[in-house]
């Protein structure tokens, strides 16, 4: 079926073969013209399967065999993600939490902790939201980097459709103690490329590199040391929005 989504601020034309695609994006469908577009073939799914199935083996646990009509919906999103960069925008693995106007996202390793903090956030920080609960995309645009929803936000799947100045990137890891402090762009920046998505192209890989230099420019960078308790998300709040006032 052919449909298209809005995405960061751009049309993308979508023709895929299941419908899981459209229902996946039905709070992003659009009709406006498209900026570019994208299509699933089988191949495009097999290779989704062969790289969940390597991924599995490599980490040492059970494969789970997912249905074509799944795999093409992450199929449709590599394919996007390879596509963003040439119009200033990419792919991070993080959790974006809105408030007040501006955005902050956060970041860390699977299995760290980011959905339970941003949960912290949604009960405790009065008049937050959550933008992107896993991938969001970023765009660099004359006024700023603006952080942006994607229909493709983790097994929670917390996302709007919505596109929010973003004022800072915080590195999580887990402690007794919440602690967060400032850090210069050129300590994070290798924990940085693991964060994003990396093209296979070398001509999008290489515009993403310079995308992120460009990002380190424009906001800011912190390291917060947090537990599982609501002091970890005012802790945060409250560092993070003294450190970006503007």
């Amino acid at each position: 079926m052919d449909f298209c989504i809005s995405i960061a601020g751009f049309t993308i034309g979508v023709h895929s073969l299941y419908d899981e695609v459209f229902d996946l994006c039905r709070d992003y469908l659009c009709r406006e013209a498209e900026d570019f577009s994208v299509a699933v073939t089988q191949e495009d799914i097999d290779y989704e399967r062969h790289k969940s199935l390597r991924e599995a083996a490599y980490e040492g646990r059970t494969p789970v065999i997912y249905p074509d009509s799944y795999l093409e919906t992450l199929s449709v999103y590599r394919k996007i993600a390879v596509a963003m960069p040439e119009y200033g925008a990419f792919l991070m693995h993080g959790a974006v939490i809105g408030l007040d106007g501006e955005a902050y996202l956060f970041t860390a390793p699977s299995g760290v902790g980011k959905t339970t903090h941003i949960r912290l956030w949604l009960e405790y920080i009065p008049g937050s939201y959550v933008v992107n609960g896993d991938k969001p995309i970023l765009r660099l645009t004359q006024d700023g980097v603006i952080a942006c929803g994607t229909p493709w936000s983790g097994k929670e799947q917390m996302n709007r459709n919505v596109c929010v100045p973003l004022r800072a990137i915080v590195f999580l890891q887990r402690g007794e103690q919440n602690t967060i402090a400032p850090v210069p762009f050129g300590k994070v920046y290798p924990r940085l490329i693991q964060q994003t998505y990396r093209p296979s192209s070398k001509d999008a890989l290489i515009r993403t590199m310079e995308l992120l230099k460009e990002l380190g420019e424009r906001i800011g960078f912190y390291e917060l040391t947090c537990n599982r308790e609501p002091e970890a998300a005012l802790v945060a709040c409250k560092g993070i929005r003294k450190g970006t006032k503007r």
